[in-house]
């Protein structure tokens, strides 16, 4: 017999105390209704109900039952609920990874959109470039991910993209930083720092490309895994570097500029393999992922002295669902 359904009918009675009350409470007639009850009963070996012409009431062992089946049901309700949270991505661990040059901020407002959404769900964020996210999403080392583009995505379901339009960072001192943009161009003769290409293969091939097209052949190509060891090679004078502003506006020796006509969008998504076997939480990760970088690129303060693009420019950022 179906154990639950049957409390279930004896605790509407057992409220009720009437079987006429009880039935229509439930939706049922009556007679399935007391045959339920007489089957319960015979199951457990002891009369729930004493019947008689004065009315029904519980017997000593159905005042015993019934505290024990209101506690049995309430344990099933959190079951059920357990289990459909669960499912949604709401328990558990997701493991997510982000690419290193992801700031504080970002992070920090990432983890805590996750607690607000789903406060039960521990987040793991690794800090893994892109192409080993790839290998790892593909492993199942990873749940989710956030990547830069382009990208090997063919074994991957891709969430909402966001674009960032990029700037060149420069010496504070650089006659270029008068300027209240830069075109790739008039950066000839300038060696340029990079994000190893191992981090974005795909994502620093095209920087070079679209400088070449452009006119800008870097003298030196120099790598720094570390905003920071970026931030002083430029310093230094070894070299400009792209980047989105936020980062490069906090060091006071460097200035940022917009470069002209907006020729290098970094492109970045969340990524989870695709499949049945894919976490709950990956897709909900993505879509806030999307959103802090949005409303991150969005709010950056500007420091004195760095001019505001025109009120006529194209907005920085997009988000662009697939």
């Amino acid at each position: 017999m179906d154990l639950l359904r049957h409390l279930r009918l004896f605790v509407t009675v057992a409220d009720e105390l009437h079987f006429s009350r009880a039935a229509e409470r439930l939706r049922m007639a009556q007679p399935p209704l007391s045959q339920a009850i007489r089957r319960l009963e015979r199951e457990l070996g002891a009369e729930l109900f004493d019947r008689s012409q004065r009315g029904v009431r519980l017997s000593p062992a159905g005042a015993a039952l019934l505290e024990e089946a209101h506690e049995l049901l309430a344990r099933e309700r959190r079951l059920r609920t357990l289990a459909r949270r669960a499912a949604d991505g709401g328990l558990g661990t997701l493991r997510a990874g982000v690419p290193p040059d992801t700031t504080a901020a970002v992070l920090s407002a990432l983890l805590s959109a996750c607690a607000e959404h789903s406060p039960e769900l521990s987040v793991d964020l690794q800090e893994v470039t892109t192409e080993e996210q790839v290998r790892l999403l593909s492993s199942g080392g990873l749940d989710v991910g956030l990547v830069h583009h382009p990208v090997d995505a063919t074994e991957l379901q891709l969430g909402p993209e966001i674009s960032l339009d990029l700037g060149v960072v420069l010496p504070r001192t650089s006659p270029l930083a008068r300027l209240p943009e830069v075109t790739l161009g008039e950066l000839s003769g300038h060696d340029l720092v990079l994000w190893p290409r191992a981090h974005a293969p795909g994502w620093y091939d095209r920087i070079l490309d679209v400088c070449r097209a452009e006119g800008f052949v870097p003298g030196r190509l120099r790598h720094a895994s570390n905003p920071e060891f970026l931030l002083a090679l430029v310093t230094a004078g070894h070299g400009v570097a792209f980047d989105q502003g936020p980062v490069a506006r906090k060091e006071p020796r460097v200035a940022w500029r917009p470069l002209a006509d907006r020729p290098l969008t970094l492109r970045i998504s969340g990524a989870w393999p695709s499949g049945r076997g894919a976490h709950p939480a990956a897709r909900r990760f993505a879509e806030l992922a999307a959103d802090v970088l949005a409303r991150d690129h969005t709010a950056a303060p500007r420091r004195a002295g760095v001019p505001s693009p025109p009120d006529d420019s194209p907005r920085p950022w997009s988000v662009v669902y697939g």
